[in-house]
């Protein structure tokens, strides 16, 4: 977002979000309701949360700690749920509990063992997604498709405090075709029904998946969160992961 970019702005993308989101969902056969907007403020200043938050936004998406700690002492008391969807480095996983209500990017053991001691020190709950690299790009994180079984066997048999595992969560490919989209998004929704159905886990139900350049695609195929950024506050004032 350019640093001058009124609030009306903010406001009037997501109004169109809003219905553009409703109108894919119905589409697909599914409730409007069941689909949240993430708004990702990463790099984006105040100002811009602000607007979002003047308009009726309430989730937003994190993905470098200290810039967003900035953000979520900024608005105590304004009902925000904060959502970290960056890769979590170890040494940064103490400033998660109390903060961020979910994380989008679960991919070990040792990460998920070290949040549960630091949730049941602030008494907090971490809604986790484990992160899938559908595409197995190496320039991606996330554990690969095959992957999962195994991890999610691990964290339940350690039975961790403080940490509920709610689904999935990946990035699409690009550059992709519609059609190429769809495949990519379709597969994590499998990974993720089969999960819940082999593991018995009945709150195993989110998916997030579709940016500001796909998230048409992900809806059609089930995505329960969208993370957009580009089309909420516009472009980005520096470009990172």
């Amino acid at each position: 977002m350019n640093t001058d970019t009124p609030a009306s702005t903010i406001s009037e993308n997501l109004r169109q979000l809003r219905a553009t989101i409703a109108q894919a969902a119905e589409r697909a056969g599914r409730r409007a309701e069941d689909v949240q907007l993430i708004a990702v403020s990463k790099t984006q200043p105040l100002a811009a949360v602000a607007a979002a938050v003047a308009a009726g936004q309430r989730m937003f998406g994190e993905n470098a700690v200290q810039e967003a700690l900035t953000k979520i002492q900024a608005f105590p008391e304004q009902g925000l749920e904060w959502h970290f969807i960056g890769h979590l480095q170890s040494n940064k996983a103490k400033f998660v509990p109390g903060n961020f209500t979910w994380l989008h990017s679960l991919d070990s053991l040792k990460l998920a063992s070290r949040l549960s001691r630091l949730a049941q020190d602030k008494q907090a709950t971490i809604n986790a997604l484990l992160e899938v690299n559908i595409t197995r790009d190496p320039n991606k994180h996330g554990i690969a498709p095959e992957q999962l079984a195994p991890l999610l066997e691990q964290l339940l048999k350690a039975n961790l405090a403080g940490i509920r595992l709610r689904g999935l969560m990946a990035l699409g490919p690009y550059p992709a075709t519609p059609d190429e989209l769809r495949t990519s998004f379709a597969g994590l929704r499998r990974l993720r029904d089969d999960a819940a159905r082999r593991f018995a886990l009945p709150g195993f139900t989110e998916l997030s998946m579709g940016m500001s350049g796909d998230f048409i695609e992900a809806i059609q195929e089930g995505a329960t969160f969208v993370r957009l950024g580009t089309a909420v506050f516009g472009d980005r004032i520096y470009t990172d992961r």
